[in-house]
């Protein structure tokens, strides 16, 4: 049997064989490596692009974008339900939307699909059914009460997320934790007592879109993969697809087919409505793979804390946009609440990272 070739002399190319001697290189071997080091110092090093040389600008722009296109989204989505009052069809049309663009990015290869078999399938359904339940009510709570009121009731999520780890998952929250919460719930309990769009539809809707995220994130941790999240949330949007269009048939099918959609373009034209249903489908599925890429790009710290300013944009310029009326103790019961947020935000990162560093220690 020969030798096997040493890794070193195999980076070169070079073999090893049985009865060979250790030899000096030859002086055609030394000068072919001479010109070789020549071509290297001679060469021209590629000059760094602007974005290399300023990350922190390409992350900016990433968060720009991603405020920007939730804040668009917003906007559009409450007015399309201020002269289309179907957030069950509506719902269908943000993820239809958004699985066309998926198909259409697999077939180009942007990116390339992965490959996804019985079992992870299995492991994703529970997923993507809490993720359809929790983007139909929210819409539900979208199309009954202002964007800004269920912006703040959507801001109790952390509060259902660590009754969900404590109680369910039998993981053991801080109590610091638990202290910032309670700011949050405070403040939502104040602004709800004197919201002026107050109804149940809409806040019991916006808690059940709580719970249902809520139970997503448990899911989503029994179904960890290494697939990508963009191929991950291709999956996920086209299975949760599937869940919403048999409620919205049964629920507002008949509806819409006796009087409508007649009712729809009498008022806005056919032009007007297909084109608000096809730019807010976009911006839904954009900023929420936007929020993906920018998470990946970020310490989780800098990430929750984008996510409170986040939600302070959209309820700020659907306030302004809308001109709702909100009374004192409902804009000092929602800053409490986004505070809080921000605080348990902050606090479970820092938790969060403190772990990671014990664990590469």
């Amino acid at each position: 049997m020969g030798e096997a070739t040493p890794p070193r002399a195999a980076a070169r190319g070079l073999t090893v064989e049985e009865g060979d001697s250790p030899a000096l290189p030859s002086r055609r071997f030394l000068s072919d490596r001479g010109k070789r080091f020549r071509r290297v110092r001679d060469a021209k090093v590629a000059p760094l692009g602007f974005f290399d040389k300023y990350p922190a600008i390409l992350t900016g722009f990433f968060f720009f974008m991603w405020y920007f296109l939730n804040v668009i989204f917003n906007i559009m989505n409450k007015k399309i339900y201020n002269y289309f009052p179907y957030p069950y069809f509506v719902s269908v049309v943000h993820l239809g939307v958004g699985v066309v663009y998926c198909l259409i990015s697999w077939a180009v290869g942007l990116p390339k699909r992965a490959p996804i078999d019985s079992n992870l399938l299995k492991l994703l359904i529970p997923v993507a059914v809490c993720h359809a339940l929790g983007h139909v009510t929210s819409n539900v709570s979208f199309a009954a009460v202002a964007v800004s009121f269920t912006h703040t009731i959507k801001a109790l999520e952390p509060f259902f997320n660590a009754s969900a780890s404590q109680f369910i998952l039998g993981q053991s929250i801080p109590l610091s934790l638990w202290l910032s919460l309670a700011p949050v719930v405070l403040g939502v309990s104040m602004a709800s007592l004197t919201e002026l769009s107050f109804n149940w539809t809409g806040f019991i809707s916006a808690m059940i879109s709580n719970i249902s995220f809520t139970y997503r994130s448990i899911y989503s941790k029994k179904a960890m993969t290494d697939m990508d999240s963009t191929n991950l949330y291709a999956y996920i949007s086209i299975i949760a697809l599937l869940v919403c269009i048999p409620p919205a048939l049964i629920v507002e099918g008949p509806q819409l087919i006796k009087y409508g959609f007649n009712d729809v373009i009498a008022k806005v034209g056919l032009v007007k409505f297909v084109s608000d249903l096809f730019w807010v489908g976009l911006f839904y599925h954009l900023y929420n793979q936007l929020a993906t890429n920018t998470l990946e790009r970020v310490a989780p710290l800098t990430h929750a804390v984008g996510n409170v300013l986040k939600r302070v944009f959209v309820i700020g310029f659907s306030i302004l946009v809308f001109g709702n009326k909100i009374s004192t103790q409902t804009g000092i019961g929602t800053a409490i609440a986004i505070a809080g947020v921000a605080i348990y935000s902050y606090i479970k990162a820092k938790i969060e990272e403190e772990k990671r560093q014990g664990k590469a220690a």
